[in-house]
């Protein structure tokens, strides 16, 4: 089994909050990443896809294609953008990177798949102390 590791970065605001709570209770919870006003991160995504390098080329899957489908699916959507108002993706859920972990996945599994390897890790850091991990 091979394992290749994609690495981007996109810069996004966003706030954690549920509409449903008081800010107050919004604060108690979520502490200031519940600003108002919203606050950004400058991000970085790993996507880590995972196969059996093909007979005929070589590779688990094209590096180049594997650019071109997160540049579109994900980093086009994500790159200087509020995530709680502007990812169709993000739509419904807190935008927390737990939740955009998991959001991008459900991106990218398909396209991914249809291209013979399998969608392993998604890995965002959110600072240079925080990071997510999720396998699906």
């Amino acid at each position: 089994m091979i394992y290749l590791t994609r690495r981007e970065r996109f810069s996004a605001a966003h706030r954690m909050f549920r509409q449903d709570w008081s800010d107050e209770k919004n604060r108690e919870v979520f502490g200031k990443c519940s600003n108002p006003n919203w606050h950004g991160h400058n991000y970085i995504l790993w996507i880590t896809v995972k196969g059996e390098p093909s007979e005929d080329h070589g590779f688990v899957m094209n590096i180049n294609l594997l650019k071109k489908i997160v540049q579109e699916k994900i980093i086009d959507k994500l790159d200087h953008r509020n995530i709680n108002l502007d990812v169709d993706f993000m739509k419904g859920r807190i935008a927390t990177t737990e939740n955009l972990a998991v959001a991008i996945w459900e991106e990218l599994k398909n396209a991914i798949e249809n291209e013979g390897a399998c969608l392993h890790c998604i890995k965002i850091e959110e600072t240079e102390n925080n990071l997510i991990e999720y396998y699906g």
